[in-house]
């Protein structure tokens, strides 16, 4: 149930983002690869640009002023950091900081220090490289954007350009980005496999560890899942010993289910896998569709497939609707609205039926989650059990 319509429709105007994981220490192959393939001129990675931020401003122009280092730390640590992962400008410093407004008003030079490096922050800093992103693209690179050189010194570097424009800015010029991401799970795994096959002569790879041993389940589900993918920390093994996943369908169900948000459907979910409750369906034709769930919408993709099955939606469509409704665009999940309730009603379903199941939708997109990360996600996790369990000196 994997929509191939939720990655690429004629409908989505912008490209989809393509997210590929590979082996952290094999990236730089799949990179040769690609120049290889569709022409070195045609292929770079992304910028990325390092701003000044308040302390940074002031640790800066302080060198510059040639203030002694120890008065320059003492108006730096005055100065608060990011708050949720925002940088705080030093005017809003100065008037939250007692401390730091009495020295501001007390010398000269370090109100100087202060409001010259209110005037820096923001300023592009350093260049760096982004940290998965290329580009390929159809014609050489320099038809469509200045590029620039390497912002390391390696040598060893198999794609030797990066755009001049960061990663907005390469969305907004229509060039294709894909993500080519190292994943050290990834590494270890195949390490693991190299050592099984050395010391027991068991063949194993990337593509071959079993994901329906049902040893494997037991073991997760008794909360041995330190070093596990996607399962560590308490919060999961907790929820995971709840549930007592005994196939991969649940694993991959708990992954999408454990966010915030989609957290709180956890122990229904849990409740009805067991049979300690019911499971029911807002209309039989979901049945078929939220099956595998319970009765619960847990992926994107059930939507897409439930306004096919509901209200006659084409594929393409329903990732239009699917998009409307998670990135909450009013006009068009007005639009959408009107066109379920009525095409839900031409095929015989009450419309106060429809206006619930599009209420609870509504309230339920911004958890969804694409069930095609997700079950990636799931087969690493039980991979890496199976590992952990059958060979755990090879995979530790």
């Amino acid at each position: 149930n994997l929509l191939f319509e939720r990655f690429l429709n004629p409908g989505r105007i912008s490209m989809p983002d393509i997210d590929l994981d590979f082996q952290d220490d094999r990236r730089g192959e799949v990179m040769e690869y690609c120049g290889v393939k569709y022409g070195a001129d045609k292929v770079a990675q992304i910028i990325t640009f390092g701003t000044l931020a308040a302390r940074g401003a002031v640790r800066d122009v302080g060198r510059v002023m040639n203030i002694p280092l120890p008065e320059v730390d003492r108006v730096a640590k005055l100065v608060p950091g990011p708050v949720q992962g925002k940088n705080q400008p030093l005017s809003l410093a100065l008037k939250q900081v007692p401390d730091l407004k009495a020295l501001y008003d007390s010398s000269a030079e370090i109100k100087k220090l202060i409001d010259i490096a209110g005037r820096m922050e923001g300023s592009i800093r350093n260049v760096g490289t982004h940290a998965a992103g290329v580009i390929i693209s159809d014609k050489s690179l320099t038809h469509y954007t200045a590029l620039h050189r390497p912002t390391s010194s390696d040598e060893n570097l198999p794609i030797k350009a990066v755009t001049q424009v960061d990663m907005d800015g390469v969305g907004d010029l229509g060039l294709l980005k894909v993500d080519f991401l190292g994943l050290v799970t990834l590494t270890i795994m195949s390490k693991a496999c190299e050592l099984i096959k050395q010391r027991h002569g068991v063949d194993l790879d990337l593509t071959t560890i079993p994901t329906d041993d049902p040893e494997t389940y037991r073991y997760i589900s008794s909360g041995h899942t330190i070093g596990m993918f996607q399962m560590e920390g308490n919060g999961m093994t907790r929820a995971i010993m709840q549930m007592q996943p005994n196939s991969l369908n649940n694993v991959i169900a708990i992954v999408a289910l454990f966010r915030p948000g989609p957290m709180e459907n956890i122990p229904v979910y849990i409740d009805r896998m067991h049979g300690k409750a019911a499971v029911s369906y807002m209309h039989e034709n979901l049945e078929p569709i939220l099956k595998d769930t319970f009765g619960l919408t847990v992926y994107q993709e059930q939507i897409m497939q439930a306004s096919i099955a509901l209200a006659g939606y084409t594929p393409s469509e329903s990732d239009d609707f699917r998009s409307a409704i998670s990135k909450k665009k009013e006009k068009e999940v007005k639009r959408h609205h009107e066109k379920f309730v009525k095409g839900a009603q031409e095929r015989g379903i009450a419309p106060e039926t429809a206006e619930a199941i599009f209420a609870q939708w509504e309230a339920f997109a911004h958890y969804g989650f694409n069930k095609s990360h997700a079950v990636n996600y799931g087969i690493i996790a039980v991979e890496t059990g199976y590992l952990k369990l059958h060979y755990p000196v090879e995979y530790m």
